[in-house]
């Protein structure tokens, strides 16, 4: 029998009823599917089982033992099968000749090139590709340069959760639940001193806090 190529990314779905492979891009993921192929002996091992719960004894016995043997799914049989589901789906799938990866032709693959995409990036997608990446830093640059805060205080101290009960404050300046002070410090608008909540003026210029 001919060596079996292309088999790296590939799981085997067989049964003892019948063999089927699924194949992978080495890229992408994305994958076809093999045309089952009904396991013939499976399928007298089954039938032989039938048989054996109908008349017992050591029919019954011999059908197990062929049903057991045939849900290893080995052998010339198992291969046969491999081998023609690789002609069906090799079809469908592209080496590289510079990474000698298996790809997918639809998606994977730059056929100007003659080489898998990861090796030569189709021109049209990196300009798309770069241009919304532009686009995104954009976005986030203009967002940042406006004030998202809404007129937040962020010089005050302030706990997340009330000291006193341990309610979610929610940014209030009391604890909804029990009407604790959230705010633990302060800092001055003058010279940036941090004092407690219950200082009024700055200790060290003086400055109404």
């Amino acid at each position: 029998m001919a060596v079996i190529e292309f088999v790296q990314n590939y799981n085997d779905l067989s049964t003892d009823q019948g063999f089927q492979f699924r194949f992978h891009c080495d890229h992408c993921g994305n994958g076809f599917q093999s045309t089952y192929v009904a396991n013939k002996a499976g399928v007298a091992g089954d039938l032989l089982r039938a048989a054996g719960g109908f008349l017992g004894g050591i029919l019954g016995n011999v059908g197990n033992s062929s049903y057991e043997i045939q849900r290893a799914v080995g052998g010339p049989m198992h291969d046969r099968a491999l081998q023609a589901a690789v002609a069906e789906i090799k079809p469908l799938f592209n080496q590289c000749h510079r990474c000698g990866t298996w790809v997918c032709r639809q998606i994977c693959w730059n056929p100007g090139q003659n080489l898998c995409k990861q090796c030569a990036p189709l021109l049209g997608e990196e300009v798309g590709a770069a241009q919304a990446a532009a686009m995104v830093n954009q976005v986030r640059e203009r967002a940042a340069a406006v004030d998202q805060t809404q007129g937040a205080n962020v010089t005050d101290q302030r706990s997340a959760h009330c000291t006193g009960c341990g309610a979610d404050t929610g940014g209030s300046r009391f604890c909804p639940q029990c009407g604790t002070p959230v705010i633990q410090k302060r800092r001055c608008g003058s010279c940036g001193k941090e004092s407690d909540a219950s200082v009024r003026f700055c200790p060290d210029c003086g400055g109404r806090m």
